[in-house]
């Protein structure tokens, strides 16, 4: 839908080196200091920032630059200050648009300090890491898989015809155990339900690269734990949550409708009355979370928090659907499960994070795994047989056998050619794929719509447009009626 450049609202904001700073004689709040900017001279420039000190390497908006003021854009010109000169502005991080997780310091009130080893002169998009772009993707209702970054770089590997690079999903299991059981009671609305204990968690900050990329789409980093969900929804397009264990009744989950009047408080601290048409997820006592739309407060994780039970599951879209729009409570989490996740996201989203989880040596991965699936076989690949000669039919043009066969290879399904027929395994996060109409769409838009050129129907003959004498005088009746005023 469109491409946005991060930086689209700095401009001429460069890289300098405070050098000497001076008392402004006419005013008991102001510093002027004498900034070197490299190749764009030397400045002097009039701050009221007292956390600024000689040697500081600091963004410099220099004449004609734009920054940001309270959400717009504002222009900086050289002038004076109580009668000295000011030939730019000294920026803090707000005024770059950027917060702690895109450059560390970014949100201290006053001008943002830059790394020591900041070249002068330099950028200050590159230095800070507005020098990017964000791909606005509109899915389509039909394509859940592609609401991830994974599901997104599948199909940038076939078009470009690349090899596809998966994350890691490797983690290695200790023994610790954790008297844990999961029971689904409604497994039409929750058809897979995967748990697994993580103990000896270390709750903390992330790492910058995880941070600066939850902050790229809009989700601020909160504690490691929490991130490493929010990443896997954006990277994997699982949703997940992690329960306090602590927090659990009984050391049991149940995944049931709500009961008629019952309560819940969710994450943002907002209080919803339930009905059996809600689905919910209960330890012993009483519902923790609202199923595939947000946690509860009463099993989040908090700074004390020594164990944690990860959730992802598959939950029917309809129900997600449904109680999201009936209570008005809408998140990332019921967006994706509102369109579709399917199994193999659901096992694998489980995998990643936990993988995580040692990348960040923020917890001890459990041999505690608990998976409740309804329909094994979804999981896996679905095998399906269709006909060249009908898929030709349909698009009315001869595509190469070959190149269907390269074609789906490079989308992930496995083919084998036999004379007509193409026998095939469906990747099993494509839901969407049911016969071969399907497959003749996923070649023609990767072979290209520029191969079918219009033609004829074979019975087909031109024949004069207009209306005939009977719509004209229904016409001519409409317009003299509605000159009177009928409708």
């Amino acid at each position: 839908e469109e491409l946005i450049y991060l930086g689209k609202d700095v401009e001429k904001v460069v890289v300098g080196r405070i050098e000497k700073i001076y008392k402004h004689p006419n005013a008991d709040k102001l510093q002027i200091c004498v900034v070197d900017c490299g190749t764009h001279g030397t400045l002097q420039i009039c701050t009221a920032a007292t956390n600024v000190f000689e040697g500081a390497k600091v963004p410099v908006a220099t004449d004609g630059a734009t920054v940001l003021h309270e959400g717009a854009t504002m222009k900086i010109k050289a002038g004076k200050m109580r009668g000295e000169d000011s030939q730019g502005m000294l920026c803090s991080g707000e005024e770059l648009g950027i917060n702690e997780d895109y450059y560390p310091g970014a949100d201290v009130y006053g001008i943002l300090i830059l790394a020591e080893d900041t070249p002068v002169g330099e950028d200050v998009r590159k230095v800070v890491g507005l020098d990017d772009y964000i791909f606005d993707i509109a899915v389509t209702a039909n394509r859940p898989d592609c609401q991830s970054v994974l599901g997104i770089a599948r199909e940038v590997a076939a078009v470009l015809k690349k090899p596809l690079r998966l994350p890691d999903f490797s983690y290695t299991e200790h023994p610790v155990a954790a008297e844990i059981r999961i029971a689904v009671q409604a497994p039409d609305l929750c058809p897979r339900y995967i748990g697994h204990y993580v103990s000896s968690i270390r709750i903390g900050q992330s790492p910058a690269w995880m941070r600066k990329r939850l902050a790229l789409c809009g989700i601020r980093s909160i504690s490691n734990i929490v991130d490493i969900t929010n990443f896997v929804l954006l990277e994997m397009g699982q949703p997940m949550h992690a329960f306090d264990v602590a927090d659990i009744a009984g050391g049991k989950i149940v995944v049931r409708r709500a009961a008629e009047g019952e309560k819940i408080v969710t994450l943002d601290e907002k209080e919803f009355t339930l009905t059996p048409n809600n689905l919910v997820i209960c330890d012993g006592e009483k519902p923790v979370a609202l199923a595939g739309v947000m946690g509860g407060k009463n099993s989040g994780i908090k700074e004390g928090t020594s164990a944690v039970l990860f959730e992802a599951a598959k939950f029917a879209r309809d129900s997600v659907r449904k109680t999201s729009r009936a209570l008005g409570q809408k998140s990332d989490s019921s967006a994706r499960f509102e369109k579709g996740v399917d199994e193999y996201t659901t096992e694998y989203g489980m995998k990643r994070a936990l993988h995580l989880i040692e990348e960040l040596d923020c917890g001890i991965v459990s041999s505690t795994h608990i998976d409740i699936d309804a329909n094994p076989a979804d999981s896996k690949g679905r095998p399906l047989t269709v006909s060249v000669n009908k898929i030709n039919a349909l698009l009315g043009i001869t595509v190469p056998t070959e190149e269907m066969v390269s074609i789906l290879e490079s989308l992930q399904f496995s083919v084998k050619a036999e004379g007509d027929a193409l026998e095939l395994v469906v990747p099993a996060y494509r839901d969407d794929i049911d016969g071969y109409p399907d497959i003749a769409e996923e070649i023609i838009r990767m072979y290209g719509y520029d191969h079918i050129h219009p033609t004829f129907l074979k019975a087909a003959q031109i024949t004069q447009g207009g209306l005939n004498d009977a719509q004209k005088a229904i016409g001519r009746v409409k317009r003299a009626l509605r000159m009177q005023g009928y409708h």
